[in-house]
């Protein structure tokens, strides 16, 4: 494609038409090669965000970024499950769900990302366990699948090169928020990682990104509907993401969080809600009934936990290593200015001042001792903070307390 080709697609694009599939792979293969330069890659970008695309289109574009590398293949694996959250704060669900939903005896695939934001990534909180290798070359990551029954690697470069240059650019020029342009970025990578079928987390609310419920929605159902195009079954979950959903906010001190909801010694609610009902889509896919069961039995008698060590000993770890591992010192309480109702919980500011404490230690971070709905009393604890970085009117400021009652929101908003 040449550039008076590519002006012509922005054009039709920008007054609201469609391309072609054949188009949409020109496009990305001239992108790929820099035969088109990124200012009109950009334009084109910003005319979907403001036309979007048909389902025909984000199935061609997702096509053209697939075949732009490397697949990843489980010939001796009948069916191998993978999960995506859109992105969340305190969100340790993969952490949980992985191990689970293998000791229940489907495999799990997993290849993560960094953390984006004010939002964290599953791969940052596994550095935290010193000698966890990330980066696994294809063979073996494959053969630990094959063998442990679940991995959770860092995404090579060779996976969908096209979606990581195109979202390079969509993040500098303001044009991310495209539900068609999100789900042809998460399906590449998500069908060169090899997986046969997928549950997906869609975060909704103020610190997601989706703030709007039926945008949210509407990701969801493209996500379904997208991954059954290329012949993979797939559930979507919305889940609220207007406060962390754990209570620990930081890389390192969530692996100690996850850590800890495996082998029992700590309980939380919304976040055992969220990782059955994940796992339990996870299951079904794989062909289990009853999955919320299954999930909570391989809880609760310790098989995935124990599934969670032979993961991280397989990837150059030991249980030593996780075990030991500690909440970094000088915690700093902070208590209410006033007795009332939390109203709020400001996680996007959470999730910032808890990057900020990481800088200093891996293990460093904030953990909550209030959700949205609950009474407290003046000076009560609301929260601690780990390391150094970050002051008491920080948290304080990010807490709303009010006279008023206040109820929690719902955690799951809709199943798909």
């Amino acid at each position: 494609m040449d550039e008076h080709a590519m002006r012509t697609a922005i054009e039709r694009k920008r007054d609201g038409g469609t391309l072609e599939a054949r188009t949409w792979h020109e496009i990305v293969a001239a992108y790929s090669t820099g035969a088109i330069d990124d200012a009109q890659m950009a334009a084109l970008a910003m005319a979907v965000h403001f036309r979007e695309l048909d389902i025909d289109e984000i199935v061609a574009l997702t096509e053209a970024m697939l075949e732009s590398g490397e697949r990843l293949l489980f010939p001796r694996v009948p069916f191998v499950v993978d999960k995506h959250s859109s992105g969340g704060v305190g969100d340790i669900v993969s952490l949980v769900a992985v191990p689970i939903v293998a000791a229940c005896g489907v495999p799990v695939a997993k290849l993560s990302g960094r953390a984006l934001g004010h939002t964290g990534g599953t791969i940052d909180k596994l550095e935290a366990i010193p000698g966890f290798r990330i980066a696994l070359e294809t063979h073996e990551f494959i053969a630990q699948v094959e063998r442990v029954g679940c991995a959770i690697a860092a995404a090579s470069d060779a996976l969908a090169p096209a979606d990581k240059r195109l979202y390079r650019l969509r993040d500098r020029t303001g044009s991310v928020p495209s539900v068609g342009l999100i789900v042809a970025s998460i399906l590449s990578k998500k069908l060169a990682g090899g997986a046969h079928g997928f549950v997906f987390d869609v975060k909704c609310g103020s610190a997601a990104f989706m703030h709007d419920e039926s945008e949210a929605l509407l990701l969801a159902r493209r996500l379904v509907e997208v991954a059954a195009r290329f012949d993979r079954p797939a559930h979507a979950i919305v889940s609220a993401m207007s406060e962390p959903l754990g209570r620990c906010i930081g890389s390192g001190i969530e692996t100690i969080e996850a850590r800890d909801f495996l082998r029992g010694t700590r309980e939380d609610p919304r976040v055992k809600a969220l990782v059955l009902a994940i796992s339990a889509k996870m299951l079904a896919l794989g062909g289990l009934d009853g999955g919320e069961r299954l999930a909570a039995a391989a809880l609760a008698d310790g098989r995935a936990y124990e599934r969670f060590i032979a993961m991280v000993e397989a990837q150059g770890a030991t249980r030593a290593a996780v075990e030991s591992l500690a909440i970094a010192p000088r915690a700093h309480e902070i208590r209410a200015a006033r007795a009332g109702t939390v109203a709020r919980i400001d996680a996007v500011a959470l999730g910032n001042a808890a990057r900020r404490l990481t800088q200093h230690a891996l293990t460093a971070g904030i953990e909550l001792a209030v959700s949205i709905g609950e009474r407290v009393e003046r000076e009560q604890p609301i929260a601690r903070i780990y390391g150094d970085g970050v002051g008491a009117h920080e948290i304080q400021h990010a807490v709303e307390i009010v006279d008023a009652p206040s109820a929690a929101p719902p955690l799951v908003l809709a199943t798909l």
